[in-house]
């Protein structure tokens, strides 16, 4: 089978809990072999968008196929699909025995030879970093300990779909890197397909090559971290996905896919099909606007004056909000800021390129 092929898809799935609709009109194709991220705030549906896909719900309306086979009503498809997957929650269970008879737990299930469980087992534990802790109990150990036990336990009967719900959620910075690592070597060792859903837009980012953005039990747009990162649909994902400068206006002028937009404060230009007097938004990432003393002469179409009305250094990178009539946000290095020099209060010249301009028509 080619890598192309889809080894999960739904059409129309939608699922309606408690007289609301959780997740609606869900179009979703993952390929054979390929890291899918489900990105999108609390709330948003991911749980029980991956409840779904490992076939422990049954969806409300739609269809869900493994390996291009319907399975969304037969039992017995069902069963053989979810036993070619597993799901690692966000809270793992682990059961009241050792580490090493956690993850053994699935391969005694399948009736493995005591011999080959045995040799599996000891692989996992070598691969999660855990090979000490065999003996165990699974319930005395730390949150990230609990988390590999439940990965292991999980790749032990080598599924074809790995999934995974906010795998590093409330664990510390070094458990987190540690479950990222063990992550990615899954990914490089076995042809396993994974979604993961997370609300950390960095981590998705180092872990998987498409993303889905899921927002009230929608999914919004599908593809690249690029367009995720500079093309967001509406409002609310651009500031899911970080865009701090986003300002209303109206198209005043269009020509030749180059607008003027108009603001409470100001006309920025930039590069949009929109139509004269459409209402939208303009977001501009904060890393797309340059600061300067004086005026320059730039192929950016927009520069503003203002005022640094707050400076934030953070280790190399320094964030700096300038009241130019609106609020405008820039992120730039700590040498800038120190070699211009930046401060609060000075008076600083703001420039973004047109083409730095994403625009969203409103709702």
């Amino acid at each position: 089978m080619s890598v192309s092929e889809s080894i999960i898809e739904t059409t129309d799935l939608g699922q309606r809990l408690n007289g609301r609709d959780i997740l609606r009109n869900i179009n979703l194709r993952i390929d054979r072999g390929e890291v899918f991220a489900l990105i999108g705030p609390t709330g948003s549906g991911k749980t029980t968008l991956l409840r779904v896909l490992d076939l422990i719900d049954s969806p409300s309306q739609g269809k869900v196929y493994f390996n291009g086979t319907d399975v969304t009503e037969a039992a017995g498809q069902r069963l053989e699909a979810r036993r070619r997957m597993a799901f690692v929650l966000q809270k793992p269970v682990v059961f009241n025995a050792s580490v090493y008879d956690n993850v053994a737990y699935g391969l005694k299930w399948r009736r493995m030879s005591r011999g080959d469980i045995r040799k599996r087992v000891d692989e996992v534990l070598e691969m999660v970093g855990l090979v000490d802790f065999r003996k165990r109990n699974a319930r005395m150990l730390s949150g990230g300990e609990t988390q590999r036990v439940a990965i292991a336990r999980a790749i032990a009967t080598e599924p074809e779909v790995l999934l995974l719900d906010e795998p590093t959620a409330n664990l510390d910075p070094v458990s987190t890197m540690k479950i990222e690592e063990l992550i990615t070597d899954i990914i490089q060792r076995y042809y396993t397909t994974i979604v993961i859903a997370t609300h950390d837009m960095a981590q998705g980012q180092r872990l998987a090559g498409r993303v889905g953005m899921l927002q009230n039990g929608e999914i919004l747009q599908t593809g690249g971290w690029h367009e995720a990162f500079n093309s967001p649909r509406n409002r609310e994902m651009a500031n899911f996905v970080g865009i701090e400068n986003i300002i209303d206006g109206v198209v005043l002028t269009s020509e030749d896919n180059v607008v003027t937009i108009g603001t409470d404060h100001s006309v920025i230009e930039a590069v949009s099909d929109c139509a004269v007097g459409d209402r939208i938004h303009a977001c501009i990432r904060s890393e797309e606007v340059t600061l300067a003393l004086a005026r320059l002469t730039s192929s950016a179409r927009n520069t503003f004056t203002g005022e640094i009305t707050r400076l934030t250094i953070t280790g190399p990178v320094a964030r700096v909000e300038i009241d130019c009539g609106f609020r405008l946000v820039a992120l730039v290095t700590r040498r800038s800021v120190e070699e211009m020099p930046l401060d609060k209060g000075r008076q600083v010249y703001a420039s973004f390129k047109a083409t730095a301009v994403h625009v969203i028509k409103q709702d």
